[in-house]
């Protein structure tokens, strides 16, 4: 009789989750059917032109260039954090996505100041590259940290692809004379909308969820940085919106370097993750 009691309990339970799960898929279709109606959306020639191209120390850009130096350094620190021998705020089955997370922060601290070196095109592919990793591997973070840690292990490396490939392709149409950057749009803002959507929709199995939502404030303020590049130059007289945005972005990585040491998790009975 208890355990049909307990079924009975449970059901509504079970049925929250499932459309909750549902509502995050159809926001994924909706926004990949979106992305691929619209025109396609070659590079504008102009993303190139920063306002800052100060020469200092006789490099090029050098203020767009230094300010990628907090990147090596966050994800330097989360790669360090992840080492089992330190305290753990995270979940143990998810190291591989922290370790590729911060491994792909390291990689746009190198790839960013090449392109910034020498903005074009080409040099763009290695800025975006990295770039994708972190964005593909935080989104399977919180999938494993609010939904399905099983799910979350097995999109990581399937997600890499597709992030990778949009990439890719956005570069091959490029030299071809027909950019298209909707995939890699699709790539790059469609977790942006997911990430908060996951975040009310169902419960962490860990505590202290405000570092997440700071990291994703950092980088919402990073974007607007980026978009404000030459007011934020004039305004200051000293820094540009596009070194800005790398002071940010790079913070909320720092931001979840330590919500790996100051999270903890949640007992077991506390939410019941979808066994998906």
């Amino acid at each position: 009789m208890r355990a049909e009691e307990a079924t009975s309990r449970a059901t509504p339970e079970v049925r929250r989750k499932k459309f909750k799960l549902i509502l995050t898929l159809g926001v994924i279709l909706a926004g990949t059917i979106v992305a691929f109606f619209i025109p396609r959306i070659p590079q504008d020639p102009s993303y190139h032109d920063f306002i800052d191209q100060r020469m200092v120390f006789g490099i090029p850009n050098f203020w767009n260039i230094v300010t990628n130096v907090p990147f090596v350094i966050a994800g330097a620190l989360g790669l360090y954090v992840c080492n089992p021998n330190i305290p753990q705020g995270g979940l143990p089955e998810l190291q591989l996505g922290y370790r590729v997370f911060f491994l792909g922060i390291l990689l746009v601290g190198f790839g960013s100041a090449y392109y910034h070196y020498n903005p074009s095109t080409q040099t763009l592919l290695w800025d975006r590259l990295p770039m994708t990793i972190a964005f593909m591997a935080f989104l399977c973070i919180i999938i494993g940290e609010h939904i399905s840690v099983r799910s979350a292990n097995r999109l990581l490396a399937p997600a890499l692809v597709v992030g990778l490939g949009a990439v890719t392709y956005w570069y091959v149409t490029e030299t071809m004379g027909v950019g298209d950057l909707r995939p890699y749009g699709l790539v790059q803002f469609l977790p942006m909308v997911l990430i908060p959507l996951i975040l009310v929709l169902f419960p962490s199995r860990l505590s202290n969820s405000g570092y997440i939502w700071a990291v994703l404030g950092a980088y919402a303020a990073s974007k607007i940085a980026e978009h404000q590049d030459a007011a934020i130059y004039h305004m200051s007289g000293i820094i540009s919106g596009h070194s800005v945005k790398h002071l940010l972005a790079s913070f909320g990585a720092l931001l979840m370097a330590l919500a790996l040491t100051r999270r903890r998790e949640h007992a077991p009975m506390y939410n019941g993750h979808m066994n998906l």
